[in-house]
């Protein structure tokens, strides 16, 4: 069932715009959120980056709607500017053939602009982060009186930013009648509470268990350090290596100063973590695909759904709490079919979040002193 994308009963305007985007099947979080979707189901669906879950929403939202209403029909709630593109990228191409506006709207950039798309209508869905959707709503430039599918994307990271209230402003100018689809990668009980304060009582909830990362193509070691030696090893370990390496630290805190005692030392590297302001976490990432530096220290939520090409080495400059971490950072690297090496500097502390690890991937980890 749901074999392929004819399979749902789309119209060729909409199997147009899958196909331009070069979709040949549906992925699982497709095949179990596009039917409930395109009847009106309220949905709270967990799935990580890279499951196809924007498609999940972007297609019943480019099926059900019509172009050319002069006022948002759908508006799209994410994080961060860098999901924002993304995500209007993709539905500006599932809606090609539909002729459907998509306006970005995020901070960093003028409000001039983004006022200027609104007023002349070229607006029929907006996707954009909460801080400039309520400026704008505010300003009382942006309406939302006849937004017929509200998503939240990305939900458990934005309540992680600390966007609740503005989630809460927001949704209070959308109509009661709509429909309302959550997208997050984790559903905690925040996540859960936003559902049943904002969604249907009968909504669904749909779980996709999240896809390890190919670890084959990934050579594991683990480091046995003392805690006092450990910036020591690190640094042997760099100048091993002149290639893209992602090094994880539990904190923000930490990630700064990381970053600073390596350039310090004469390393290239930047921090990349939830305190740096859209323009900042935008410079980080462009300097780190384009090479000029080699070195992202990062925390996990900053770190979450980057896919950046040519990451050679990922190092856990201290033991994840949990096997899903763990597997998710290593999965930075050994992508696209390429090899990929992940290090663990592991303390005489961190024996048992070691032992949980070594139970999911143990055969594959190699240990040294």
């Amino acid at each position: 069932m749901y074999s392929n994308f004819n399979d749902f009963g789309l119209s060729t305007a909409t199997l147009r715009g899958i196909k331009f985007l070069k979709y040949e099947t549906p992925t699982e979080v497709q095949r179990m959120a596009i039917p409930l979707a395109l009847s009106q189901k309220d949905l709270v669906t967990q799935a990580q980056t890279g499951t196809g879950k924007t498609s999940a929403f972007g297609i019943p939202i480019v099926e059900r709607l019509k172009a050319g209403s002069k006022i948002p029909q759908c508006l799209i709630l994410v994080p961060t500017r860098e999901l924002a593109l993304q995500v209007s990228d993709e539905l500006r191409a599932l809606g090609k053939f539909k002729k459907f506006f998509v306006l970005t709207l995020y901070g960093g950039k003028p409000l001039g602009r983004q006022i200027e798309f609104l007023q002349k209508g070229l607006c029929d869905i907006v996707v954009g982060t909460p801080g400039r959707v309520k400026d704008l709503l505010k300003r009382g430039h942006l309406k939302l009186g006849d937004v017929k599918i509200l998503v939240l994307d990305e939900a458990d990271r934005m309540l992680e930013m600390g966007f609740i209230e503005d989630i809460e402003e927001i949704i209070s100018h959308c109509p009661e009648e709509r429909q309302t689809m959550l997208f997050s990668a984790t559903i905690p009980k925040a996540v859960l509470s936003l559902a049943e304060r904002f969604l249907a009582p009968d909504y669904e909830i749909i779980r996709i268990k999240p896809e390890e990362p190919t670890l084959s193509t990934i050579s594991q070691v683990v480091y046995q350090v003392k805690t006092e030696n450990r910036f020591e090893r690190l640094k042997e370990i760099l100048r091993q290596h002149s290639g893209k390496t992602i090094i994880f630290t539990p904190t923000k805190a930490e990630a700064d100063s990381l970053a600073g005692l390596l350039r310090k030392e004469g390393f290239l590297a930047q921090a990349l973590h939830g305190d740096h302001s859209q323009k900042k976490r935008e410079a980080v990432l462009r300097g780190f695909r384009q090479g000029d530096f080699n070195i992202l220290v990062a925390t996990d939520v900053a770190a979450r759904g980057l896919d950046i090409k040519g990451v050679e080495l990922v190092i856990n400059y201290t033991v994840p709490r949990d096997a899903d971490s763990y597997i998710h950072r290593i999965g930075r690297t050994g992508r696209a079919g390429k090899t990929g090496k992940a290090i663990t500097l592991a303390t005489p502390q961190d024996k048992r979040y070691l032992r949980t690890i070594l139970q999911r991937t143990g055969e594959n980890i190699v240990i040294n002193k």
